[in-house]
C-alpha cells in the first residue's frame, strides 16, 4: 500500500492520477478482452484460423497499450508537447510513405507493414495532432503577436489533405469535427467559425460527389437499397439480444457479420449480453467525455483546457460514430470502438491519447495557484 508520505514516483502518480478516469479506462480494457473472446471465434473459424486467434492477439495488444496508458500519464505538461511534436512529424511522414508504399485494404491506402505488423499512422497521429493545436491556439491567446491560429489552420490543412489523399474519410471527419470544437473553445469570431463551417459543408457534398463509395454508403443509409447486409444483421443482433442477451457464446446472427470482432463488436454485445450491457458501455464512454469536459472547463491553463477537451471529444466522437453505425442510425463507416474494437494501432493510440488525458488531468496545486497568480497579476496590470 502506497502511503501518502512515499515521495517515490510511482507513489506521487498514485496520489495525483484521476482514478476515476484511470477505472474507466481499464473497465473498457477488461470489456475489449471479454467481447473479444465472444465476438472473435466465428470471424477466425471463417479464414481458417485458430478459433481464439484474435482474441489471443487482442490480449497481446493489449500488455503494450497498458504500459503506454501508464507510461503517458507520468508526463508533465512540457514532456506531453514535447512528445506530441515528434509523434506528429514521424507520422506525417509515415502518412505521406503510406501513399507511395502502404498495404492497400478495400481500394485505400491507410497501413504500413513493418516486418509483418501492421500499422496505421493516421490512429496515432490523432493525439499529437490535438496536443500540438492546442499548444498553437493556448500561444496565441496567451501573445496574440504570435500565428498560433494560422499554424493551426495550415496544420489542420495538411493533415486533411493527407487523410482525403488515401482516402480516409472517417479520420478526416474525427479531426475536423474535433478541431472546430477546440477552435470555437479558443474563442475565434463567429465569422472564421461559421466560414469554416461551410468549407466542412463543401466537402462534404464534394466528398459525395468524388468519392463513388462514400456516396454508395450514403445512399444506402437513405434509402435501404443495395448491400446493407453487415449493417442489417449488426442491428438485428441487437434487437434479438432483447435486455439481457441470449447468453456468452450464444449467438447466432453474429457468426454472419463479417466484421464482428472489430467495427461491429457493440452489435456482439447487444446480442449475446443484452441492451443492458450496451447502456452500460454507453454510459463509460459518456462518463469519460462528460467528466473530460467539466475538468476543462475549470482548468486555469489554456494549453490544459484546450488538450483535455480536444482528446475527449475525438474520443467520444469516434465511439458515437461506431455505435451508431451497429444500431443503424449512421452511414456504414468503418471505424473502431476505442479500447473494445480488435485493433493493434487503434487499441496502442487511443491508450497513449487517454494517457495524455491522465498525465494533463493529474493533481498539480502548486501549478494552479502559480496560473491564477499569473492571470491575476496580468488583469492588474491591464487595469492600470
Amino acid at each position: 500500500m502506497l502511503s501518502r508520505l512515499d515521495r517515490s514516483p510511482v507513489a506521487n502518480w498514485w496520489w495525483t492520477v484521476d482514478r476515476w478516469f484511470l477505472a474507466a479506462f481499464l473497465s473498457l480494457m477488461g470489456l475489449g478482452i471479454v467481447l473479444s473472446f465472444a465476438a472473435s471465434p466465428a470471424v477466425a473459424e471463417r479464414i481458417g484460423l485458430d478459433s481464439f486467434h484474435f482474441a489471443t492477439r487482442q490480449i497481446v495488444y493489449m500488455i503494450p497499450a497498458l504500459v503506454a496508458l501508464i507510461a503517458v500519464s507520468f508526463l508533465d505538461a512540457r514532456q506531453i508537447r514535447r512528445f506530441s511534436l515528434v509523434v506528429l512529424g514521424v507520422m506525417l511522414l509515415m502518412m505521406v510513405a503510406v501513399l507511395f508504399v502502404g498495404v492497400q485494404v478495400k481500394g485505400a491506402h491507410r497501413w504500413l507493414s513493418f516486418f509483418g505488423v501492421s500499422v496505421q499512422p493516421s490512429e496515432f497521429l490523432k493525439p499529437a495532432f490535438v496536443i500540438i493545436c492546442a499548444w498553437l491556439f493556448a500561444e496565441h491567446k496567451r501573445q496574440p503577436d504570435i500565428p498560433g491560429n494560422l499554424f493551426a489552420v495550415i496544420l489542420l490543412g495538411v493533415v486533411v489533405a493527407l487523410l482525403v489523399a488515401q482516402p480516409d474519410l472517417g479520420q478526416t471527419i474525427l479531426i475536423l469535427g474535433t478541431w472546430g470544437v477546440m477552435f470555437f473553445m479558443a474563442g475565434m469570431p463567429w465569422l472564421w467559425i461559421i466560414a469554416i463551417g461551410g468549407l466542412g459543408v463543401a466537402g462534404a457534398i464534394g466528398a459525395y460527389t468524388v468519392f463513388p463509395h462514400v456516396a454508395g454508403r450514403i445512399d444506402r443509409f437513405l434509402t435501404g437499397e443495395g448491400d446493407t447486409f453487415q449493417v442489417d444483421m449488426g442491428r438485428d443482433a441487437v434487437i434479438q439480444g432483447g435486455w439481457f442477451g441470449v447468453g456468452p457464446g450464444e449467438g447466432t446472427i453474429k457468426r454472419m457479420i463479417p466484421d464482428s470482432h472489430a467495427d461491429f463488436v457493440f452489435s456482439v454485445a447487444g446480442e449475446e449480453f443484452g441492451i443492458v450491457l450496451c447502456l452500460l458501455i454507453m454510459s463509460i464512454f459518456a462518463f469519460i467525455v462528460l467528466r473530460g469536459l467539466l475538468i476543462a472547463l475549470r482548468e486555469e491553463d489554456d494549453f490544459t483546457r484546450f488538450a483535455v477537451a480536444g482528446l475527449v471529444v475525438v474520443f467520444g466522437f469516434q465511439s458515437v460514430i461506431n455505435m451508431g453505425v451497429n444500431l443503424q442510425l449512421m452511414p456504414a463507416k468503418g471505424m473502431t470502438l476505442p479500447f473494445i474494437s480488435y485493433g493493434g494501432s487503434s487499441l496502442i493510440a487511443i491508450a497513449i491519447s487517454m494517457g495524455m488525458v491522465l498525465a494533463l488531468t493529474r493533481r498539480r496545486p502548486e501549478k494552479r495557484k502559480t496560473v491564477a497568480m499569473e492571470r491575476t497579476q496580468g488583469h492588474m496590470l491591464a487595469a492600470e
